[in-house]
């Protein structure tokens, strides 16, 4: 047997095997995601801790996984490395991202989330966190430049290991962390009464909503069960999840609809008629209801939130949780008192602790589902209203949002760019939608028009998909003119 030491740069492994970092961790095809890379991207990640977070072998490891089916083997492999650089797994078996993280944070070590998030399961990712949370960019670029050795002999010519490397039992601890997370903060039965569907799909947050939801008091009903990973986006809703949610609600009484995307960190949260709301108003309404002071969120999200005035401070930044938590530690450094971040997504993230009737909750900066799901009926009952009128407490500021998939990151960039390069090219490009006002630069190109209308491009950070969000003063024109923007944008293919 070949037992020769070889070694490689992280950088080189991800030109070479085409899985980089996108907005939050690795990403790429689940066959290029062989044992051979996601072994070597977890050595980097604990010899980049070693060096910067003074981690030891015998120290814990934490890691967790969504239900893609390539999932199993990756985390197999990242227990592997962890295995083999003296550290010792712990395998939190298949529970949210923010499940992981929160027992993380608490045991104060690191822990790695196997997924691809709310993209097809053709795809998968390897999110890394540190005992504090997760990496950030500078940590990214810290990973990028290790240089990591390996024997030959574990592995073949495909990538596959040589010799079958198995995951430890699982372990319940980090998804009963989670769930006491909002029992012990939230009042007992401060539910009752409530009817609320989990529409389960292939979500690894379906039994936590659950669980968390009837400990609180909830009649819970569960529908819509998948054995098949179902790739859910809460920023563009797929029309088979509008439909099962209008069938629900038609046949039945609901109070709320929650879900949430296949690693449980991006909520999917529907009224009592079956319709979904926008990611970004829930985050509003989530962090009013927190009375939080600092609100930080990308310049995708509606400004809905400015317009509110609920908030002391709104800051924006480019898109991505690294970015929004980033600037929420700023804020707290500049005396922030309750410090939270959102994402157009829903996602929802916590910098300092959460107070409420003498108990606390403690910070998680990582996006979270469940307690924007919470927060948003528990609003509606504290204002004694349907989930349905909750938006109209905010100004009437409405956004749009889907993607083109399978277009091309250069191009996108491409066409931005010469966009970005004179305004006037967008009359141009866009006839009859309007003279543009200002651009923004911060991430992609959002623009705003002399009508006040918004449309904003980007490439996706995750895959080969160009975004489109648009804001206008009533949703069906937010929605057509996302549309005509996007069949305008499909042009550029040609």
């Amino acid at each position: 047997m070949n037992d020769k030491i070889e070694t490689i740069a992280i950088a080189d492994l991800m030109s070479q095997s085409g899985v980089a970092f996108g907005t939050s961790g690795a990403r790429g095809l689940a066959d290029a995601m062989s044992d051979r890379v996601c072994y070597l991207y977890t050595v980097g990640f604990v010899q980049f801790l070693e060096k910067t977070e003074a981690i030891h072998p015998g120290d814990t490891i934490a890691l967790a996984g969504d239900f893609r089916p390539s999932t199993p083997r990756i985390m197999a492999a990242a227990a592997a490395a962890i295995t083999d650089l003296g550290y010792q797994p712990v395998n939190c078996g298949n529970i949210p991202t923010p499940a992981v993280v929160n027992y993380a944070i608490g045991e104060g070590i690191a822990s790695l989330m196997i997924t691809g998030s709310h993209i097809p399961d053709d795809r998968n990712g390897i999110k890394f966190n540190k005992a504090v949370g997760e990496v950030l960019k500078a940590d990214e670029e810290g990973i990028r430049d290790q240089v990591v050795s390996f024997s030959r002999a574990l592995f073949d010519d495909q990538g596959c290991f040589t010799t079958a490397r198995d995951l430890p039992p699982a372990d319940s601890t980090a998804y009963r962390h989670y769930i006491a997370r909002y029992l012990d903060f939230f009042p007992s039965q401060c539910l009752l009464g409530s009817r609320v569907l989990v529409y389960e799909h292939s979500s690894v947050a379906a039994s936590p909503l659950t669980e968390i939801f009837g400990g609180l008091g909830a009649d819970v009903v569960r529908r819509g069960y998948s054995e098949l990973f179902v790739p859910v986006d809460t920023e563009a809703v797929r029309s088979e999840d509008i439909a099962l949610a209008r069938a629900w609600t038609e046949a039945e009484r609901f109070d709320l609809l929650v879900s949430a995307d296949g690693d449980g960190d991006r909520p999917l949260v529907g009224d009592e008629h079956g319709a979904w709301l926008r990611g970004d108003i829930l985050g509003i309404l989530t962090a009013h209801y927190l009375d939080a002071d600092t609100v930080v969120t990308p310049v995708s999200s509606n400004t809905a939130v400015e317009r509110s005035a609920w908030f002391s401070e709104v800051v924006r930044t480019r898109i991505g949780s690294p970015y929004v938590i980033e600037a929420m530690q700023q804020a707290v450094n500049a005396g922030g008192e309750c410090v939270v971040g959102y994402e157009a997504n829903g996602g929802f993230l916590t910098m300092t602790p959460i107070t409420g009737e003498g108990r606390q909750m403690t910070p998680l900066p990582t996006r979270d589902a469940v307690i924007v799901a919470l927060a948003v009926l528990l609003l509606a009952k504290r204002r004694g209203t349907p989930v349905s009128l909750l938006p109209a407490l905010l100004p009437t500021r409405f956004t749009a949002s889907d993607r083109l998939q399978d277009f091309p990151a250069e191009l996108s960039r491409q066409r931005i760019d010469h966009l970005a390069g004179d305004r006037q090219r967008f009359e141009i490009e866009f006839p009859g939608l309007g003279a543009v006002a200002d651009l923004d630069t911060t991430d992609g190109l959002r623009m705003t028009l002399r009508n006040d209308e918004i449309v904003h491009l980007r490439p996706s950070g995750n895959a080969p998909e160009l975004r489109c969000y648009t804001e206008a003063d009533s949703a069906e024109r937010a929605a057509l003119l996302n549309a005509e923007c996007l069949a305008l944008i499909n042009n550029w293919r040609q």
